[in-house]
């Protein structure tokens, strides 16, 4: 199914917009989401390099890395490897940085690093969690499920992702109650935070206040949400000014712009950082970070992929 296929309209959100909160926490993903769908294998010293800028700009969070099978991700075979050169350079400020595991396979390699923090990635489709997973819908909950409780008695953070919140590829329009009851299994199951993926890019301002409501009615604060946007229609920045309204206050985004899908060939780059914090600075709402770092860093990655940076900020102030 088209993307021109997808409804353009979703049930009006029962919420009076909020003030815009004076703090937002940007979850950078340019290291795990944004380097997993290029091309070219990046040198395990430049990804510890990029890490390191952009902990020294200020992200809050910087996900790492994932510990998948390198046949389903060769890009970040490296895991080990990159998260030992980290924990040796700056210590327990690696040991905190999120790292994916999709299984229990991946959270021993975790576990056996000394890291605190981990992901899941699930999905809100039956066709996604087969490509993504090889698992169908409801086993992709069975997997998380050790996977998650072990983390937890183990006294990590715990994160649940979920994708095709918005819109599928295969599938096409995903309805509203069904992504909120695949959120909640993660939520129950035990993941701290919510993650919510527009994964192709199809969201709306609307469609995201909407989403918002619907989590709240079945019980889920935004205290327990994050917002992932792709940009494929240019949306992600009026995505996020509509979470803002309703009072969601975590953002996924990654430097440069860096991202996609390896398995949704449709879901281009992810919200970049720095367009990000260029908006939420001019809203007057805090976020820690340091634009030109940012930007530099972007700059720095760009140089190190042989291509130019992607995102409208980093082009205008680095002249690029």
């Amino acid at each position: 199914m088209s993307h021109g296929d997808l409804p353009m309209t979703v049930p009006a959100a029962p919420f009076t917009p909020a003030p815009m909160p004076e703090r937002v926490t940007i979850y950078e993903v340019g290291p795990r989401d944004g380097l997993q769908n290029e091309s070219a294998v990046v040198p395990v010293a430049v990804k510890a390099e990029m890490i390191t800028r952009l902990l020294d700009a200020g992200l809050p969070v910087i996900e790492a890395t994932s510990f998948v099978h390198p046949k389903w991700v060769p890009q970040l075979a490296d895991a080990a490897e990159l998260m030992g050169l980290l924990v040796d350079r700056i210590g327990d400020a690696a040991r905190r940085m999120p790292v994916l595991v999709p299984n229990e396979k991946g959270l021993d390699r975790a576990l056996d690093l000394g890291l605190e923090h981990v992901a899941v990635f699930g999905s809100a489709t039956e066709t996604f969690a087969q490509k993504n997973l090889n698992r169908s819908y409801d086993e992709q909950f069975a997997m998380f499920e050790p996977t998650v409780r072990r983390a937890r008695d183990a006294g990590m953070d715990v994160r649940g992702y979920l994708s095709m919140c918005f819109g599928d590829p295969w599938e096409g329009a995903v309805p509203v109650e069904q992504v909120v009851r695949a959120g909640v299994r993660l939520l129950e199951m035990g993941a701290g935070q919510l993650s919510l993926g527009d994964t192709i890019g199809v969201a709306t301002a609307g469609h995201v206040q909407a989403m918002v409501a619907a989590f709240a009615e079945a019980g889920v604060g935004v205290d327990r949400l994050a917002m992932h946007f792709h940009d494929t229609y240019g949306q992600a920045l009026a995505n996020t000014h509509a979470a803002l309204q309703v009072g969601v206050t975590t953002f996924d985004a990654s430097a440069g712009g860096l991202g996609g899908c390896p398995y949704a060939k449709s879901a281009t780059g992810n919200l970049a950082t720095e367009d990000l914090v260029w908006m939420l600075r001019g809203l007057g709402v805090e976020t820690g970070v340091d634009l030109d770092a940012v930007v530099d860093t972007t700059v720095f990655m760009a140089d190190a992929l042989g291509k130019s940076p992607a995102s409208a900020v980093a082009r205008a102030l680095a002249g690029a």
